[in-house]
C-alpha cells in the first residue's frame, strides 16, 4: 500500500500490462482452486512482485473471470481506471499451450511498423511475456493436460482509444496493452520534469565529488528503463548516479547539464525517441509532434535505399516501419548510424548546445541491443 505521506504529483502506477498479468493470474488461480482470489501477487516484468486487489472474480467447470482497474498513479494517463478484463478457458486438446487473445477494448493492429502482427491485438511483447508468465507460473499442473487460453478485454477500451493516438498508428478498436517494466512513472508531471532535472545535478556532484576519476563530469539520459539498462550496459565504468531517466525531458535535461557545466552528454535511446530529437523536439512527448517520416525516408534514401522504400517510409506514421524496412534491406546499421549522426548536427546546432558538451548518442534495438553511435567533435572549454 502507498504511503500517505508521499507527496502528490510523484506517485507510481501500474502498466495495462502489468493489470492484465494481474489478471490473468487471478482468472488461472480459479481454475486451479475452484474460486478466484480477492487479492493476487502477480509478477512485474522488471523482477518485483506486487498485490493486485481483484474484481468480479467468478468461475465455473473450464472457465473463470477476474478484473483489476488500473491504477495510473500521478500519471496523467487516458487508460487510468480502466478495467483490464481476463476471461480464461481450458484447452482440453492443446496441452501445455497458453494463448492469448484481444477481446472487446484491446485494439487491432493494421498497419505495420509497430512490432506486431497485423491483423492480431495490440498487446505489446514485454506484457504478452508477462502475462504467459505468469499464468504458467500458478497452473503448472494444469497444463500437463490441457492448455489455456488467455483474452484480455477493456470495456472502455474503445472510448479510452479515441484520446490516444492509436487510429493514426492503425490500432483501431481499442487500447494498447503497453509496458515494460510494468511501473508507470509519472512522466508528464512537472514533479517528474524536476526529478529529470534534480538527477542532472545528482550526476554533475558525482563527477565533482570523484574529480578526474569514475563518473567524472558526465550523464547518462535516457528515455525509460531498457534504454537505461542498455547504456549502463555500454558504459560500465560509470556510477549508477550518472544515469537519469529523462523521460520526454530532453530540453530540461539538456539546459541543467549545461548550468551545471558537464563535459560530456550520452543520449541511449531506440528510433522512435531518436526521430523525435532529430528533427528538432526537446520535449519528445507523443503527443507533442508527430515522428517526421519524411526526415526518415531522407536518411534512408542518403544510405542507398530504394526510391519505393523511401516513398514507403515516408507514408507511413512510426519510426519502427522504417528500422523493421532498412533491417529488410540490409541497411540497419546504416541507417541507425545516419539517425544518431543526425541528432548529434541537430542538437549541436550554433543555436543550440553547439560548444557546450560533448555528446555521444547510442542506439539500441527493441531487445536493447546496441546497432549505432555516433559523436561530436566538439568539447566544452
Amino acid at each position: 500500500m502507498m504511503e500517505k505521506t508521499v507527496k502528490r504529483g510523484t506517485r507510481t502506477g501500474f502498466t495495462t500490462g502489468a493489470c492484465s498479468a494481474a489478471a490473468a493470474r487471478a482468472a488461472v488461480l480459479g481454475l486451479v482452486n475452484g474460486a478466484v482470489p480477492e487479492t493476487v501477487e502477480s509478477v512485474l516484468p522488471n523482477g518485483d512482485v506486487v498485490s493486485f486487489v481483484v474484481h468480479d472474480g467468478r468461475c465455473d467447470e473450464g472457465n473463470a473471470h477476474a478484473m483489476v482497474i488500473k491504477d495510473a498513479g500521478d500519471d496523467p494517463d487516458c487508460t487510468d481506471k480502466a478495467h483490464l478484463t481476463a476471461d480464461v478457458r481450458l484447452l482440453r486438446d492443446q496441452a501445455g499451450a497458453v494463448l492469448l487473445q484481444g477481446g472487446f477494448g484491446v485494439g487491432t493492429v493494421t498497419m505495420p511498423g509497430l512490432g506486431l502482427d497485423v491483423g492480431g491485438p495490440a498487446i505489446n511483447p514485454v506484457p504478452r511475456r508477462n502475462i504467459e508468465e505468469n499464468v504458467r507460473a500458478v497452473a503448472t499442473d494444469v497444463l500437463l493436460d490441457a492448455g489455456i487460453e488467455v483474452t484480455i478485454s477493456v470495456p472502455q477500451g474503445l472510448e479510452m482509444a479515441k484520446k490516444t493516438l492509436n487510429a493514426r498508428l492503425g490500432i483501431l478498436g481499442g487500447i494498447s496493452i503497453l509496458g515494460t517494466s510494468g511501473i508507470v512513472k509519472p512522466y508528464s508531471t512537472s514533479a517528474y520534469r524536476a526529478s529529470v532535472v534534480q538527477g542532472v545535478q545528482v550526476a554533475a556532484t558525482v563527477g565533482r565529488n570523484k574529480g578526474e576519476g569514475q563518473g567524472n563530469s558526465i550523464v547518462v539520459l535516457t528515455t525509460g528503463g531498457r534504454t537505461e539498462q542498455f547504456a549502463m550496459n555500454e558504459r560500465p565504468e560509470l556510477a549508477a548516479a550518472c544515469f537519469v531517466q529523462m523521460g520526454d525531458f530532453l530540453r530540461y535535461a539538456l539546459d541543467t547539464a549545461v548550468a551545471e557545466g558537464l563535459q560530456e552528454v550520452v543520449i541511449g535511446g531506440m528510433v522512435g525517441k531518436l526521430t523525435k530529437i532529430a528533427q528538432g523536439e526537446t520535449i519528445t512527448h507523443a503527443n507533442r509532434a508527430d515522428v517526421d517520416t519524411g526526415l526518415l525516408a531522407e536518411l534512408a534514401a542518403s544510405i542507398g535505399a530504394p526510391a519505393d522504400e523511401c516513398a514507403a517510409i515516408a507514408a507511413n506514421v512510426t519510426a519502427r516501419f522504417a528500422a523493421e524496412r532498412m533491417e529488410a534491406l540490409g541497411l540497419l546499421n546504416e541507417f541507425h548510424t545516419a539517425l544518431a549522426e543526425k541528432v548529434v548536427s541537430t542538437l549541436m546546432a550554433p543555436d543550440r548546445y553547439a560548444g557546450k558538451f560533448h555528446l555521444h548518442v547510442l542506439v539500441c534495438d527493441f531487445d536493447g541491443r546496441k546497432i549505432a553511435e555516433a559523436r561530436s567533435s566538439e568539447r566544452r572549454e
